[in-house]
């Protein structure tokens, strides 16, 4: 139970970040490479995290798109060329605070 602490608070630290990086609003965001790139790491790093924790875990909180969380990281990692900025705004704008 120990790591399922550790990996859900690693998840809420990369939450922080991400609304620290976009408090600035959208314009600030999309202009800026620098909170681009530390976003685009910081749901990477969630969604990586959120694949480690139990499925045991994730039951118990089933309003949470957990596959869908998991799917947008690999999308991330593998597609990191055609990433749509403004899709992401969008992400990060309406999932972020309810996560």
């Amino acid at each position: 139970m120990k790591s399922e602490e550790l990996h859900l608070t690693h998840i809420l630290e990369c939450i922080r970040r991400i609304e620290e990086d976009v408090a600035g609003g959208r314009e600030d965001f999309l202009a800026s490479h620098m909170a681009q790139d530390a976003v685009l790491r910081n749901l990477q790093t969630l969604g990586e995290t959120t694949q480690r924790l139990s499925e045991e875990l994730k039951t118990t909180q089933p309003l949470i798109e957990w596959q869908q969380i998991g799917a947008f990281r690999n999308l991330l990692v593998r597609n990191y060329l055609g990433i749509d900025l403004n899709i992401v705004w969008t992400i990060v704008a309406r999932d972020i605070p309810r996560l």
